[in-house]
């Protein structure tokens, strides 16, 4: 074959190449899931996330207990006696979901507090943060690791507030949402090298912004505001965010491993278990309040 006979089969073989295609345009929900992955996730486990992303199951716990905190806070505004929405008194005062420290043998009231909220500016701020935080949070690490950090930060607002403040009554869902924030700030502060230096502080300013803002409103309505009504304690913010950071770290570190082989977890669930016993036996035996 002839030098003249290659060169034609090596243009003809050029010519019936194809052209490299570009791969095709991000969908809208894929798009939508790479933001989450960019926010929720260090870098090493958004493919992992991006490939499995199928929101099954949907954000249901997040979503659901806002549903019901909102009925409460409906339920006690419209048809309980209220002087006003902005603060509310009578109907939750007398509310069986209440923390009370009189009414502290009731179990079940250092988790229900929960569910009811003191006026407009409490649940709005509380919705607000758990769902602009918690769906993304449920989307990435699912229904029950979210519920187990967000049920953490509040039975830990609660046992606080009755060891630290123990003659105030407590209410509404700032102990279950301060625990998804300090889950995530830990996460944020931990990963920090392995995101973009200007996104990652942007990420740290935010959560630092939210917090100082909605504390030093718990700390206006306690110490300086004359307005009558039930009192947020600031100490279920603090406690809960401490359940966050640290349980809720451990569980939003293992994205993609079993939790229970994690020894990071079972060393915060034991300080989480001894911090309970520790606030039981001072309810019990130890608090002031008769």
């Amino acid at each position: 074959m002839t030098n003249m006979e290659l060169e034609g089969m090596a243009g003809w073989a050029e010519e019936t190449e194809e052209p490299e295609k570009d791969p095709p345009p991000k969908t809208c929900w894929e798009k939508f899931h790479t933001t989450i992955s960019n926010w929720m996730l260090p870098p090493r486990h958004r493919i992992t996330y991006i490939e499995r992303a199928n929101c099954l199951p949907p954000p249901i716990f997040i979503i659901s207990i806002s549903i019901i905190e909102l009925g409460v806070f409906i339920y006690y505004a419209v048809w309980m006696p209220q002087k006003q929405w902005i603060t509310l008194d009578t109907g939750i005062t007398n509310s069986p979901f209440i923390y009370r420290p009189d009414k502290r043998e009731e179990a079940w009231r250092f988790v229900s507090y929960m569910l009811v909220h003191a006026g407009v500016q409490h649940i709005i701020g509380n919705l607000f943060l758990q769902l602009f935080l918690g769906i993304p949070l449920e989307m990435v690490h699912k229904g029950h690791r979210v519920g187990l950090v967000y049920i953490a930060g509040v039975i830990g607002g609660s046992l606080a507030s009755s060891i630290f403040d123990p003659h105030l009554g407590l209410v509404g869902a700032s102990g279950g949402v301060y625990a998804l924030i300090g889950g995530y700030f830990m996460n944020v502060i931990v990963n920090f090298t392995d995101m973009v230096p200007l996104f990652g502080i942007f990420r740290i300013f935010a959560i630092v912004l939210i917090v100082l803002t909605d504390v030093g409103f718990a700390l206006y309505r306690r110490y300086i505001s004359k307005v009558v009504g039930s009192q947020v304690s600031f100490v279920a913010h603090f406690a809960g965010g401490l359940a966050g950071m640290s349980i809720g770290y451990a569980v939003f570190s293992c994205f993609d491993k079993n939790l229970i082989k994690d020894p990071r977890f079972w060393i915060c669930i034991a300080a989480y278990v001894a911090f309970l016993v520790f606030a039981v036996f001072f309810n019990i035996f130890l608090s002031p309040v008769s």
